[in-house]
């Protein structure tokens, strides 16, 4: 692995974690794709381009800085399903399975923020 990114867990996940909001998001009503369904994709993608910016030529606290904007952007992932879930456009199963794999996600990055020095 060429770029320090690629090596932490925490983006991994969060790669994964995009993964699962395509492809669930992808089910959404089609007159949803260019507002709730868009915005929580890219939140979503957003996680992990930002742990990826953090991680490479920036300052310890420069990286920190980009893990808060990520569990910002994890929480925002929450709020888009919760909104998803309200208006009917996502079943429970997969806002549980949303809901689940983010908070999975948000606490090692939490944790992994800490960390840095």
């Amino acid at each position: 692995m060429a770029f320090k990114f690629e090596e932490l867990r925490v983006w991994q996940k969060s790669v994964e974690l995009t993964g699962f909001i395509h492809e669930i998001s992808s089910k959404f009503l089609k007159e949803e794709w260019y507002v709730l369904t868009s915005q929580i994709k890219r939140a979503g993608d957003s996680i992990s381009l930002n742990i990826t910016e953090g991680s490479t030529g920036q300052t310890n606290p420069e990286f920190k800085r980009f893990t808060v904007i990520s569990i910002r952007l994890g929480i925002e992932v929450i709020g888009g399903i919760y909104l998803a879930k309200r208006i009917n456009i996502i079943s429970t199963e997969n806002f549980n399975l949303l809901y689940s794999e983010t908070g999975l996600l948000i606490k090692p990055i939490q944790a992994f923020r800490k960390l840095i020095q």
